[in-house]
């Protein structure tokens, strides 16, 4: 799955989060300051932040640019030396524009939120009458944002494209290795689906799960400072009182409480899903079957294959029903927690109405980067059915036992059983 489009994947992916981690750690204790060199240092201590589009072409930015791009050549020329791989433009320079292109979105929320709070303590003095103003000085303000926006929808939309070419180079990858093989994996259950249709899947959901994961993570990294600089306006948090950092922690502790909760109620998913995909190939392959041979796909035996779906479809519906229950209870919950939080400040008139939408967007910003887990659990129990089924591919080559269930099937096959006589589970 990872060696047909990554060089010795293993290490790849441990020396690409190393080098991730330097180059954060780096950049965070002197790093933005090396732009000095190039006259593109950091901002002035004390200078007001730049409000709206222009601040994505200033000296700081301009630098990170720089940054970025020269530490992922050096890095790509040091994989193209170790292990030079066919698909290496794309499993690392297409994924390090990838990359980017999220850091980007994530900058221009983080843009966002520093509009929020001059416009909306803005709109505040107009709406009381304590401040004066004009129809074009509202215009421009409004304006300011929707510079942000449709820079943020046109990043995404080219992202979108990129990442749509990316996944299905990884596909091509694994068609290409697993065809090149198709002796040795042939007579593997299912084999033409996993190879045709799961290998699109495994790389779309790993994308996603992989490019959400990474979001989170920039996403706490660029709104966690924000939420600390913000909660010097929040004293205290109902029931508990005053306590250090009140609003990390407030989003620390909902957000693992919402995640372990989760887990727990989808806990048996995987196994159902698997046996899911399980039964659907034996019913599908069944029917492929009797479009050449009159005597396959007969009444009897496609009812039985149909049944062994219906009942592991009922029994997956049923474990979802409380799966859902928990989930959508914390998110419902999750909706107005930051207003929970909030509420004694507000009532104690303790922040004006910007401040409270910047605190809100940051608030809830941080929390959904520690919801990765939270958010992606479906997802997740999808690919581990996906790789299970992949996995006897990679089985097989490598000269391995079989997965248990796959081994299963293939000892009845030897036996001389036929697909439809096999059980469901």
């Amino acid at each position: 799955m990872f060696v047909s489009f990554f060089p010795k994947p293993k290490l790849f992916f441990l020396s690409a989060a190393a080098w991730s981690l330097f180059l954060i750690l780096l950049w965070f204790f002197g790093g933005h300051q090396f732009g000095s060199v190039l006259g593109l240092g950091p901002a002035d201590p004390g200078a007001p932040p730049i409000i709206g589009i222009n601040v994505f072409w200033s000296k700081p930015f301009l630098w990170f640019y720089i940054y970025y791009t020269v530490s992922v050549l050096v890095f790509y020329a040091f994989w193209a030396w170790f292990a030079p791989h066919p698909w290496q433009n794309w499993s690392i320079l297409v994924a390090a524009v990838v990359l980017f292109f999220i850091y980007f979105t994530v900058q221009v929320s983080v843009a966002v939120n520093n509009w929020y709070g001059p416009f909306y303590d803005y709109v505040q003095g107009l709406m009381s009458g304590s401040r004066q103003s004009t129809n074009a000085e509202f215009y421009w303000g409004v304006a300011s944002f929707a510079w942000l926006a449709l820079l943020g929808m046109n990043v995404q939309v080219i992202n979108a494209f990129v990442v749509q070419h990316w996944i299905f180079r990884w596909r091509t990858a694994m068609n290409d290795y697993f065809m090149a093989n198709w002796e040795k994996l042939r007579h593997i259950e299912g084999a033409s689906q996993r190879i045709q249709e799961d290998t699109m899947r495994f790389s779309q959901i790993m994308e996603d799960l992989g490019a959400t994961f990474v979001k989170s993570i920039m996403t706490l990294i660029a709104f966690l400072p924000v939420l600390i600089q913000l909660q010097q306006h929040i004293t205290e948090l109902p029931i508990v009182g005053a306590i250090p950092q009140p609003l990390v922690i407030a989003a620390l502790v909902w957000c693992v409480f919402g995640t372990v909760a989760v887990m727990v109620a989808g806990v048996k998913l995987p196994g159902l899903q698997f046996r899911n995909q399980r039964v659907e190939a034996a019913y599908r392959k069944e029917l492929v079957y009797g479009e050449d041979h009159a005597d396959r796909a007969q009444p009897v035996t496609t009812k039985e294959l149909f049944n062994n779906v219906r009942r592991n479809y009922f029994t997956l519906y049923a474990h979802y029903v409380y799966f859902n229950v928990v989930r959508y209870t914390y998110l419902q919950a999750d909706g107005i927690y930051a207003l929970l939080i909030l509420g004694p400040s507000l009532v104690a008139h303790k922040i004006t109405f910007g401040v409270f939408s910047q605190i809100s967007n940051a608030f809830d910003r941080v929390a959904n980067s520690l919801q990765f887990l939270l958010n992606s659990w479906s997802t997740i129990v999808e690919l581990q059915s996906i790789h299970k089924r992949l996995r006897a591919f990679e089985a097989t080559l490598a000269g391995e036992p079989l997965p248990t269930i796959d081994q299963h099937y293939l000892d009845r096959q030897n036996s001389g059983m036929r697909p439809e006589d096999q059980p469901a589970s």
